[in-house]
């Protein structure tokens, strides 16, 4: 019987830059297209937000990264690259 208790190994670092990279790129483009849509923000070439909707799209990124973080357990790319 023993009294140590036993720390989880940490992940390799590419794996955790690599998750939250990829992370961010995909929050970024496909939040970024849900709030061009609602906001009517939607161009050819891809979208444009400016003043409220710009705002909307980084505490949308900050939300998500902070419930995966702290309440979920990790992020998508986390959990598929099993970073955490």
């Amino acid at each position: 019987m023993s009294d140590q208790l036993t720390v989880p190994a940490k992940r390799p670092f590419w794996r955790r830059s690599l998750a939250g990279v990829l992370d961010f790129f995909s929050v970024f483009f496909v939040g970024g297209y849900v709030v061009a849509w609602l906001t009517g923000g939607i161009t050819n070439d891809g979208f444009h937000l400016n003043g409220l909707p710009a705002f909307a799209l980084f505490a949308l990124i900050g939300l998500y990264f902070y419930l995966g973080w702290n309440k979920l357990g990790g992020t998508i790319w986390q959990r598929l690259l099993k970073a955490r």
